[in-house]
């Protein structure tokens, strides 16, 4: 999981960037909001952010912001990091889009979990997202029989839409994911069964 830091101050930047080396996270770290904003736009960018509330260029509850309009659907998980720990602060990033808010000075064991937490919340939302491409690929494959289909009233075939007719399981085998398993019915069976006793005599 690769996880973005974004903080002017020098130190709070060094502190976390250790701690989430430490932990086993790829970390990439910028000083700036215009910085954050340039990995952001990147292909493969990282998903999981920390970012300061105040720093300059694009302060972090306005990158959430951003993020939110420019690709509802994509996850991300931003975490807002600042010495400002009144409610109305709290509030305004959580409105902006951001998923948690710490305040500095952070404690170590509350970042980790609340990291962590961002960290199961990211597998989950990619795993649901692989789950929703992969059964709208399966509806895609999916053949329906609908409408009105035209069929031979003597010999029950069906007529295709290049005016082919075909064998009733045949048509049915091409348009559905339906199988067939051949077998006789006891009338057909003892039809059957008197053609041949008629053939022996």
């Amino acid at each position: 999981m690769k996880i973005l830091i974004a903080d002017d101050d020098a130190p709070s930047n060094f502190i976390l960037h250790s701690l989430l080396t430490s932990w086993g996270y790829d970390v990439r770290s910028v000083n700036d909001g215009n910085a954050a904003w340039t990995v952001l736009c990147e292909p493969e960018h990282p998903q999981l952010l920390l970012l300061d509330w105040m720093m300059p260029g694009i302060e972090g509850p306005e990158i959430v912001r951003r993020l939110r309009q420019r690709a509802p659907e994509k996850t991300y998980y931003s975490i807002i990091i600042t010495s400002r720990n009144d409610t109305d602060s709290v509030t305004s990033a959580l409105d902006a889009g951001a998923d948690d808010f710490i305040s500095k000075p952070f404690d170590n064991n509350e970042l980790r979990a609340r990291v962590s937490v961002g960290y199961r919340t990211n597998c989950l939302q990619k795993t649901l997202t692989e789950n929703i491409r992969d059964l709208n690929q399966a509806l895609k494959r999916v053949k329906q029989l609908e409408g009105i289909i035209p069929i031979c009233m003597y010999c029950k075939k069906i007529r295709d839409d290049n005016n082919s007719w075909n064998q009733l399981e045949q048509y049915i085998s091409d348009h559905s994911e339906a199988l067939f398993s051949h077998g006789m019915c006891p009338k057909c069976a003892e039809e059957q069964m008197e053609i041949i006793r008629n053939l022996k005599k």
